[in-house]
Parts: structure tokens; C-alpha cells; sequence
């Protein structure tokens, strides 16, 4: 929409300056009278298509720009903007009154005047966010349980919308302020969950299901965001430019991107890396009982799982598939893809 309003004040101010140019050559003489209709048709004509074509390249520059706006805004909380326009027009004051003065130089002082303006008023916009706390303080806007921080705000990926846990986390409120949710994840959600396969197309709808969840929790703010990288292939990767360009941190349980976006320095908050924090300890020489039901990568190995979808490798459990045994557990493994227990059978281990 802001694409086509661009193109359509352009293509407007084009053909009315075609039209000025056209009679400007009118007035002057320069071409004859039976061409003076026809230079005026013909300016108002260059004018449109140079309007059409200068329009669309600025059309698409104002909509990326008011997007990368919108995802930055979204970072920022209400007071620091308060603070910052606050800021800005005490910088433009203050910039005022020497500018009075530079005004009697005549075109250099209006050059002069204008560096002044931005400067002040960029200069006065940075004090005042970087110091709120203390003017805030001084101020006496913060009250005494008040906090002076700015909230939280963090992308979910497509994975850990799925996974669900998200809502449980935000539920009891270890998880606050704004979930950013890029318009290219529901896109891909929405895919998902249209899918002929079914198991895909259940863990599509648990998605869309988990970001309703989520918008009637009162201790969050999920935002939808246009902003996209039409240079930028795959989802992931748009993930990654996504964060990068607004700072916030990137909320993931996929291990790839997990990977991927830490090579490329964007914070990531894993709730894989968070469940397996919170597991109570499981140390070598205890015993559990677990239900062996696929076999293991390795030769005599089988393989089940805890009721929190811990995986559990049993060494030479391949002949108990299908059966409950007690193990002994023998090393943990912790990886940002969850927690991995390997047990051994003792003698007489089937119940």
C-alpha cells in the first residue's frame, strides 16, 4: 500500500513538472506555436513514465524503510521513546537560538543552521534514552517498585512455535514482553498445516493453536511483522538477517539454526538448552525403568524414552524391543538438541 502511494504522488509531481517545463519553453519562445500543444502533451507524458519508474524504486525504499522502522520500534519500549522525542525538541531549542544568528549570514548560515539542528537534535535524543534512568529518577517517573528496564522482546522460529512449551514458560512468567512472530514463519506455518501429510499437517495447526495460546496470555505481546528479505533464500535465513538487523535475540529449538545463527553472532535462547537445565541430574550408577521400543544406530542397541521425551540408549537392548526394563545408567549426554542417557542392561533386567 505505501509502495503504491509513493508511485502515485511521484508519477503526479512528474507529470505536473513535465507540464511546468513545457510551458516554461512556451513562454520563452523557444518552440513554435503549433508545437506548443504538443510539447505540453508530450512533457505531461515523460513525466508519467518517469514518475511510474522513479516512483516504484522509491516506493519499494520507503516500504523496506518503514518495515526495518516498524521491527526496530518494536525493540524499543514507550518510555525510551517518550525520552527520545523528549530529548530531540529540547536539541532543536537549543539549537534555535544560535541558529537565529547564522540566519543574518544569508546561504552559508542556512547550511550552517541546518547541520546545527540535526546534530543538536540527535545528540539531545541520545542523552536523554542513554540517561533516562537517572532523569527518570530525578524526575520522580519511575516509582520506587517500579523497574527502569526496558522489556524483553525476542523472534520465535516456526520450530519452537510447534514445540509448545513457549506457552507453558510465559504461563508461569519466566517469559514476558513482546514475541515478535515475522509474517514469513506464520506463511510457513500456514503451509505446514495445509499439508496432504497428516502428521505434518497436525503439527501445523498445534502451531497456529500454541501463537492463539499465547495472544490471550496477558504477560506477552505477540506482534506480527511485514519486514522480509526478499534477497534471502529460505526461512532460516531470513530468521537470522531478521535478528541481526533489530538486535533481538532469536528464540529456536531447530539445531541447524541454532548453529548457524551463533557462527553469525545472533543471540539465541534454545528451550531445548532450558528443559534440559531444569532436569533433575541423572548420574551414572542409578537405575530407571523405560520401555525399549526402536532399535539404536549401533549394533545391539535399543533405544526409549522418558515421559519428558528424554532419549534413552540402552547397550544391548535390542532383543528387550517392546519390553519394560530397568537400566543402570552408565554417561549423560547434553546437547542443544535435548539430553541423551546411555544405560546397559544389568542381569535379569526385564520386568
Amino acid at each position: 500500500m505505501v509502495a503504491i502511494f509513493v508511485r502515485l504522488m511521484s508519477v503526479l509531481l512528474c507529470s505536473f513538472g513535465g507540464y511546468r517545463i513545457a510551458v516554461l519553453l512556451n513562454e520563452n519562445y523557444i518552440l513554435g506555436h503549433p508545437q506548443q500543444v504538443l510539447a505540453i502533451i508530450v512533457g505531461i507524458i515523460l513525466g508519467i513514465l518517469i514518475g511510474v519508474v522513479l516512483g516504484g524504486m522509491l516506493g519499494r525504499f520507503t516500504a523496506n524503510a518503514l518495515g526495518s522502522l516498524e521491527a526496530s520500534l518494536s525493540t524499543v519500549s514507550s518510555v525510551d521513546i517518550v525520552f527520545g522525542v523528549a530529548g530531540l525538541l529540547v536539541g532543536l531549542l537549543v539549537a534555535l537560538f544560535p541558529s537565529m544568528a547564522l540566519f543574518r549570514m544569508g546561504y552559508p548560515g542556512y547550511i550552517l543552521s541546518i547541520i546545527l539542528f540535526v546534530l543538536c537534535g540527535f545528540v539531545g535524543m541520545r542523552v536523554a534514552v542513554l540517561k533516562r534512568p537517572e532523569l527518570a529518577g530525578m524526575f520522580n517517573l519511575v516509582g520506587q517498585g517500579g523497574s527502569t528496564g526496558t522489556p524483553t522482546a525476542r523472534i520465535l522460529d516456526t520450530s519452537v512455535i510447534i514445540d509448545g512449551r513457549v506457552v507453558d514458560i510465559a504461563r508461569c512468567g519466566f517469559l514476558e514482553g513482546t514475541m515478535l512472530v515475522p509474517r514469513f514463519v506464520l506463511d510457513e506455518l500456514q503451509s505446514v498445516a495445509d499439508s496432504g501429510d497428516t502428521l505434518k499437517r497436525s503439527r501445523g495447526r498445534r502451531g497456529l493453536d500454541v501463537l492463539n495460546s499465547l495472544q490471550r496470555l496477558g504477560s506477552v505481546n505477540v506482534e506480527i511483522t511485514d519486514q522480509d528479505f526478499p534477497e534471502v533464500l529460505g526461512v532460516d535465513g531470513k530468521l537470522v538477517a531478521l535478528s541481526k538487523l533489530t538486535g533481538m535475540p532469536l528464540t529456536t529449538n531447530d539445531f541447524n539454526l541454532n548453529k548457524v545463527a551463533e557462527i553469525q553472532g545472533v543471540k539465541i535462547l534454545n528451550i531445548n538448552e532450558l528443559a534440559g537445565a531444569l532436569k533433575p541430574a541423572v548420574l551414572p550408577g542409578e537405575g530407571m525403568k523405560v520401555k525399549i521400543i526402536r532399535e539404536g544406530k549401533e549394533p545391539g542397541q535399543g533405544v526409549g524414552y522418558l515421559d519428558d521425551g528424554t532419549m534413552v540408549v540402552v547397550e544391548r537392548g535390542k532383543e528387550k524391543i517392546g519390553s519394560v526394563v530397568t537400566v543402570v545408567t552408565t554417561s549423560v549426554l547434553q546437547t542443544p538438541a535435548g539430553k541423551m542417557i546411555f544405560t546397559q542392561l544389568p542381569d535379569g533386567g526385564e520386568e
